[in-house]
């Protein structure tokens, strides 16, 4: 494999700039708790930090094909990426919940065509057998990325403050920014299309209505909220103005015709799975463990970080596999994925450090496996000139799986640990021998107050527990009965 300076500066660039946007995913949901304080903000108004951030992602990553036929490759990603780290760099400033969540819809909106359009440079500028080997380098920021986040996060956060993981930002970001200036100095081409306002507006606001019913439905009752059924009557309307527009139009905001591609639409709709399961275990351990284990913050950026060492095991043979046997590699990331979280849904409340980080070393090794034959595959029959809107959609329904999952997984674990709770309670009675064992502590005293409430606190850990286990069960079941997607996508030789 021989790559010249100017495609070694590709990589680096790409793979910068895609660790930075991905640093954040994780790194606002550890913070979150500091700057509630500082703040002084409600639990639902802190929610509005991570629920508009993904809202802003999630409209302005289909607009990536038409801004960068628009602007051209150099000036789109130095804007994208200048304007991520100076949002980043506002984040920190904010002293307002007002400022932090503007400043978030920002680094949202900036970030968004930062991993299609780095995908898309690599997929065009590199010959396919080069492929694998740079598909491998981007996935190295974007799954890397949520895992040095915490670890970094929590480590500046202990020196200084919450604001102090948003500034750590702005250094890297300059860097990336210097990178794009070499990297991409002959990718000036502009091909402006015409943009199709319908199609965007109706896809935004379905969008937007999707991502607040799932991450608002459970804390305002579902439908029994009048916003969410506004919402839920707004966006299948909205979806529906879409879909008629796109196979109506003479040029649609996104071509339907990308679907039409087979191995396209099925590697869509393995990224939409590998998306779920993705981040799903990084955003409920923090809490599990800090709240039921007492862990703090340092051990459990450590412990979450061997899923960056799953991610780098992978490396070391996922250019070969990709090349010998896409398809396998592909059922096998998934099977890994199920088998990792099939054994997180196996755990106690006395889960060990060894269990915690080998499971996570194998959602990482799953991730990393299946993922980089599953991008080379869906890409490798798609027209060239589709290549950046063909990237744009992967990425939009990648990132729209991982927030809805997520809010599933959250949903599952506040039922499971309400309905459970109301269930064990039943046990505790005067009337129940076991409670007066000798062996239990005595603050466990079922006929004072206080040993109420420490049998309240217990029986409220065991519930919260079970419901972790529910949404790890969740995870296995979906990685599990997606494997046979592998087996639908088409063998392409890979040529030079």
């Amino acid at each position: 494999m021989s790559l010249t300076g100017q495609q070694w500066l590709i990589v680096l660039m790409v793979q910068l700039s895609n660790m930075l946007f991905n640093m954040t995913i994780t790194l606002a949901n550890l913070v979150l708790p500091q700057v509630r304080g500082t703040l002084s903000a409600t639990q639902d108004e802190i929610s509005w930090v991570i629920t508009l951030n993904l809202v802003a992602t999630a409209i302005a990553t289909p607009m990536t094909a038409w801004l960068a036929g628009r602007l051209g490759w150099r000036t789109m990603m130095l804007g994208a990426v200048g304007g991520f780290t100076f949002a980043s760099f506002l984040c920190g400033l904010a002293n307002s919940l007002e400022t932090l969540i503007l400043a978030r819809v920002l680094q949202g909106a900036f970030g968004a065509p930062i991993a299609p359009l780095g995908q898309a440079i690599l997929i065009a500028t590199f010959p396919r057998h080069l492929q694998p080997f740079a598909l491998v380098m981007w996935g190295v920021g974007s799954v890397f990325g949520p895992v040095v986040g915490p670890i970094l996060g929590a480590m500046a956060t202990d020196a200084w403050n919450w604001r102090a993981a948003f500034f750590m930002i702005v250094p890297a970001g300059m860097a990336a920014l210097t990178c794009i200036w070499f990297a991409l100095k002959d990718h000036t081409v502009k091909a402006p299309l015409r943009f199709d306002w319908i199609g965007f507006l109706a896809l935004s606001i379905a969008l937007v209505c999707a991502q607040l019913i799932f991450d608002r439905g459970q804390r305002l009752d579902w439908f029994d909220s009048h916003e969410i059924a506004i919402c839920a009557l707004i966006g299948v309307l909205a979806f529906w103005i879409f879909v008629v527009h796109c196979l109506t139009a003479a040029q649609p905001f996104l071509d339907p015709k990308l679907l039409l591609d087979r191995n396209f639409a099925i590697g869509t709709l393995i990224s939409f799975v590998i998306g779920m399961l993705s981040f799903t275990s990084l955003v409920l351990f923090p809490t599990l463990l800090h709240d039921l284990r007492g862990y703090p913050d340092n051990v459990i950026s450590t412990l979450i970080a061997a899923r960056g060492l799953g991610n780098w095991t992978a490396f070391l043979f996922i250019m070969q596999l990709t090349r010998a046997a896409p398809r396998f590699a592909i059922g096998a990331g998934l099977t890994i994925q199920a088998g990792g979280s099939f054994w997180m849904s196996q755990f106690d409340i006395n889960v060990t450090e060894f269990s915690v980080f080998w499971s996570h070393y194998l959602m990482g090794l799953g991730n990393s496996v299946a993922f980089t034959p599953m991008t080379v595959m869906a890409f490798s029959t798609l027209p060239r000139h589709q290549v950046t809107e063909g990237a744009a959609v992967f990425t939009m329904m990648r990132n729209f799986g991982s927030s809805l999952f997520i809010s599933l997984a959250v949903l599952v674990f506040v039922r499971s640990t309400s309905i459970n709770y109301a269930e064990l309670s039943e046990f505790v009675t005067p009337y129940r021998p076991v409670l007066y064992y000798s062996a239990f502590p005595a603050s466990w005293n079922p006929e004072t107050t206080v040993g109420l409430m420490s049998i309240s606190r217990e029986v409220q850990r065991q519930a919260a527990m079970i419901g972790y286990l529910n949404a790890f069960y969740m995870m296995a079941i979906t990685a599990a009965v997606s494997v046979p997607l592998a087996l639908l996508l088409k063998r392409v030789p890979t040529g030079r």
